[in-house]
């Protein structure tokens, strides 16, 4: 069978997708429209695998696009529409809005009773979806071995750090300990509470911390142990106390995976 030729045009009048089988045109002429046309076929036509399989069904309740990562986010904290495209900027309001109904009809995600009217509505997991939290955070803690150095138009926010401090930290470490830090990364804070091997993070500052980390572009090498305490320290780019910048360092790790190497 041979290869669909592809033709993308662009005018004022939209953008137009187009092979031998089909064309596809948007109604406006933001490039970002067509994820959302595309995303509404799929919402229609949109089958199973065919397998009478776990994993197979998870992947066709949140394995499309953003999916996971309203999930991610719904981890931190229930939310309204205008919250979720606040953490996940380039996603198109249309997009939201079948994602979450795909959600809702999953029985992941529900609509708070409690809004007062007038109010926007608020979002949040349900009991079944809060179950997918070790899973999704033990996906993090995978896929973080396969991020490079970041691109100009990658973001770090507020609920991915804090999700990020979730899946790495390292209870079994901690279990003796009562620490807490505040860490920055850009412009985002965080604030994370150690407790006899309990941690509960919170966003923001947090009065009180035993230690405050500028942790920038070095924070996943330490979390590898690629980049060590005294490394970080000397580049000037990782600034805090030496020996509570060590002891972040053992209560929050990655695990030491060969790195993906491209076939």
């Amino acid at each position: 069978m041979a290869e669909a030729s592809w033709k993308v045009v662009m005018d004022r009048g939209g953008v137009t997708i187009s092979t031998d089988l089909f064309q596809l045109t948007t109604n406006g002429s933001e490039p970002t429209a067509l994820e959302s046309v595309v995303a509404e076929l799929q919402s229609v036509t949109r089958g199973t695998y065919g397998q009478y399989c776990g994993l197979s069904r998870a992947a066709e309740m949140i394995g499309e696009r953003w999916g996971m990562l309203i999930v991610r986010d719904l981890l931190v904290s229930p939310k309204t529409v205008d919250e979720l495209r606040a953490g996940l900027p380039r996603i198109t309001a249309k997009l939201l809005e079948t994602r979450l109904k795909e959600l809702l009809h999953s029985g992941i995600v529900r609509r708070q009773e409690d809004t007062p009217a007038g109010e926007a509505v608020v979002y949040e997991l349900t009991a079944y979806g809060r179950a997918a939290e070790d899973v999704l955070l033990a996906l993090s803690r995978w896929g973080a071995q396969a991020l490079a150095a970041p691109k100009p138009e990658d973001i770090v926010t507020e609920d991915s750090l804090m999700v990020a401090l979730r899946s790495t930290f390292q209870a079994q470490a901690a279990r003796e300990l009562v620490v807490s830090f505040e860490l920055h990364v850009d412009e985002i804070v965080v604030s994370a509470v150690v407790d006899h091997g309990e941690l509960a993070v919170h966003p923001g500052p947090l009065s009180g911390v035993d230690a405050v980390i500028d942790a920038g572009p070095l924070l996943q090498g330490m979390l590898t142990g690629e980049v060590s305490v005294a490394e970080a320290l000397d580049s000037g780019k990782v600034t805090g106390d030496p020996e509570l910048l060590s002891t972040f360092a053992e209560l929050f790790q990655l695990p030491k995976l060969p790195n993906p190497v491209p076939a």
